[in-house]
């Protein structure tokens, strides 16, 4: 079972899962969607059992997985984490909010009185 990391208060761990571009339909103008999904801890699994033998040949087949989920490639059960957030902003409104978000970025997500702040975390993930 997965446990989800702890940040400050009133806040939950994201991760940029995507960027895209986009068209606001009302106004024709250029826009992003920027989709953030929940981080949550992740056990330590042998999916392979040991029957790959050595233990370097399971980090490298690892390594290799971890590549084509950072490129977006559905692999293993909902590998994106659980959704948490898309949004979708114009230019103008990404450059008022003043973050400049990355692609498997990760970000705490404060929520206080009625506003939606995210800073980079203190500790690792």
């Amino acid at each position: 079972m997965s446990a989800i990391i702890s940040g400050p208060p009133n806040s939950v761990k994201v991760r940029v899962f995507r960027i895209s571009a986009v068209t606001d339909p009302d106004t024709g103008k250029p826009g992003k969607s920027i989709e953030l999904v929940q981080v949550k801890q992740q056990r330590q699994q042998n999916f392979f059992g040991g029957a790959m033998g050595a233990g370097g040949e399971n980090d490298l087949v690892r390594n290799i997985l971890s590549q084509f989920q950072s490129m977006g490639l559905p692999i293993g059960p909902n590998p994106a984490g659980s959704p948490k957030l898309n949004l979708f902003l114009s230019e103008s409104e990404y450059d008022l909010l003043g973050v400049r978000f990355e692609v498997n970025e990760v970000y705490d997500m404060i929520l206080k009185d009625g506003t939606i702040r995210f800073s980079k975390p203190s500790e690792g993930v």
